[in-house]
């Protein structure tokens, strides 16, 4: 075992966040930089709303990644960094985690929170245009959190809204605070990454199961991958369709230097995988279809001793529960990181960095 792997494996303690599996550690992204956080890209992002993937850059991810990992490491809320703040949380479409982790994030750092936790509650059911409900939100929060089944539903509420605007799922469009949390997760998991000059022994072979040009989660986090050039040595999709990067990642996709195959079979690709991030859900049009269940992850899957699997969840039959207890588990750490990714978040885009003491 070389350097880079028995400081990563020393990093990976039981947490108390998560039931069981990993522990990505936050000390490790600290102690690389000495407690530094890098705070010029954060500024950058005041009165900022966050809509794509294609906003940020790895400097800004590393940042954001370092100031979550000191929000989960020391009691940040007794600063009260979003007091006088209100967040609105406008969901037209069912969430657990993404609702619930943004609305800890506000609370904890002693802002408030106005809920819509179904569109059916709102002037949507009389056939309100989201326009005339972005008007609205201007005078009742600060920013605007919305999860929407509609792409274009972006756009729409933009039309009037002009409070920052943070984009928790656009039908098959992204879902930029998901693939931040994915990054967050693996830059603790392994902090070497964040280094343009990441060595060699530290550098991952990716395998994204799924088809990212319908799986909004997976389109942002291969997004954001793509970005980390010299860390991720190749990346290989795993999908049932023939072609599953869709549009909005052909280009980049063609323009990365980071070498790309796209393959049908997952057991042949498995055992070469550092890390396996799967989803199962696609939203297809007006519906949503899972995976297929040659794709399934479970106890006999031959896996790399020391590869790790993430997944956004919600998960259904892709992802067996003989795992959560074993080393391959990040995905209940990646979870456990929401929170603290989004307070970074949220922090720099209500402009409060100045009032979290210490960074």
């Amino acid at each position: 075992m070389n350097n880079s792997q028995t400081q990563t494996s020393q990093s990976l303690t039981p947490h108390a966040s998560n039931s069981c599996g990993l522990r990505a550690a936050p000390e490790a992204l600290l102690d690389s930089e000495q407690g530094r956080v890098d705070r010029a890209p954060l500024d950058g992002l005041a009165g900022k709303s966050i809509l794509n993937p294609r906003q940020f850059d790895r400097r800004t991810i590393v940042a954001l990644s370092q100031l979550a990992a000191r929000l989960e490491t020391r009691n940040v809320e007794m600063d009260k960094p979003l007091d006088g703040k209100i967040a609105i949380t406008a969901f037209f479409e069912p969430s657990t985690r993404t609702r619930l982790s943004f609305e800890s994030a506000v609370q904890r750092l002693d802002g408030k929170v106005l809920s819509v936790p179904d569109g059916q509650v709102t002037g949507i059911a009389k056939g309100e245009s989201l326009a005339d409900i972005g008007e609205m939100f201007n005078t009742y929060g600060d920013v605007v959190i919305m999860r929407h089944p509609v792409t274009e539903s972006i756009d729409e509420i933009r039309r009037n809204l002009q409070r920052p605007l943070i984009n928790a799922g656009n039908g098959s469009g992204h879902h930029p605070t998901q693939a931040l949390i994915d990054w967050y997760a693996l830059l603790k998991w392994r902090p070497e990454l964040r280094l343009p000059n990441c060595p060699e022994s530290a550098r991952i072979h990716l395998g994204i199961i799924g088809t990212p040009g319908s799986m909004r989660a997976v389109k942002s986090f291969l997004r954001l991958s793509l970005m980390f050039l010299g860390a991720v040595k190749k990346i290989t999709l795993i999908s049932e369709l023939a072609d599953p990067v869709g549009l909005d990642l052909t280009e980049p996709i063609e323009q990365s230097p980071i070498p790309i195959d796209i393959t049908n079979d997952a057991q042949d690709v498995l055992p070469h995988l550092d890390v396996i991030y799967v989803n199962s859900i696609a939203f297809l049009g007006d519906s949503y279809r899972n995976l297929d269940s040659r794709y399934k992850l479970d106890g006999s899957s031959q896996l790399k001793s020391d590869a790790v699997i993430m997944h956004p969840l919600a998960r259904n039959e892709e992802l067996s529960v003989e795992l959560d207890d074993t080393p391959h588990n990040l995905y209940f750490a990646q979870a456990a990181g929401a929170v603290f990714l989004r307070q970074a978040l949220l922090a720099a885009v209500l402009d409060r960095l100045n009032r979290i003491s210490d960074i």
